[in-house]
């Protein structure tokens, strides 16, 4: 067994403990569960036509310039669908995807999520300054405090799994830092319980200071983008 496998394992497993003991208090429409989900096909031509006003806050061709938007450019497409799924069942904290995604088909969010993934993803001018500890925390992880490695779930290189079974696990090679650091926080704070995905990174999250946080974030933010495997 590989480390990355190892570590596959040990989240995949701390995320089952976690949905196991909060899914007693959840009503079973309340989460969705991602593991073995099909893959996600749509038309990326119908979803350019559909795009315009994403663009205002994620940039052209989803290369966002704003650090607290996601840069969405060349994402997986079966985790972008799920996040429109979520935003649209209104169960993510209000913000300004509420409102967007309220209206869209299911056909739209298969074909903005096969559009947005077709896109090649843009390096920043400014890229984030690396954090070695953001490395040493994102290969190895922290046994003695209980922080899984993120390339387990990611990939080596963060630009996620080659694998379809694992297709709804985002790339973080590339993203921006300030956006990295809401999402970890929200996972940390319990504010993200919308699937089995939530559930693993939560309990992942829930290991993680602030300062850990940060490095992790600075890292993958300095790592030039690719498209996701």
């Amino acid at each position: 067994m590989t480390s990355a496998t190892r570590c596959l394992s040990v989240c995949l497993r701390a995320g089952v403990l976690l949905l196991c003991a909060d899914s007693a208090a959840l009503h079973a429409t309340d989460w969705i569960d991602l593991r073995g989900a099909t893959p996600v096909h749509g038309d990326a031509a119908a979803g350019a036509s559909k795009a315009t006003v994403c663009v205002a806050c994620h940039g052209p061709n989803g290369n966002a310039i704003v650090p607290a938007f996601p840069r969405l450019a060349g994402q997986h497409a079966d985790y972008l669908y799920w996040e429109l799924v979520n935003f649209k069942r209104g169960t993510r904290p209000q913000s300004p995807m509420t409102a967007q995604a309220a209206n869209l088909s299911e056909a739209d969010m298969r074909d903005l999520a096969a559009y947005f993934a077709a896109q090649a993803p843009t390096a920043d001018a400014a890229p984030a300054s690396p954090s070695d500890r953001g490395e040493v925390l994102f290969h190895n992880g922290d046994p003695a405090r209980g922080i899984p490695p993120c390339q387990g779930c990611h990939g080596s290189d963060a630009s996620g799994i080659v694998d379809a079974r694992f297709g709804s696990w985002p790339s973080l090679r590339g993203q921006h830092a300030d956006y990295v650091v809401a999402r970890l926080r929200d996972y940390r704070d319990g504010k993200l319980t919308d699937s089995s995905n939530d559930f693993v990174m939560r309990g992942v999250a829930g290991t993680l200071d602030d300062e850990s946080i940060a490095a992790l974030a600075a890292w993958v933010a300095s790592l030039p983008p690719t498209a996701a495997h």
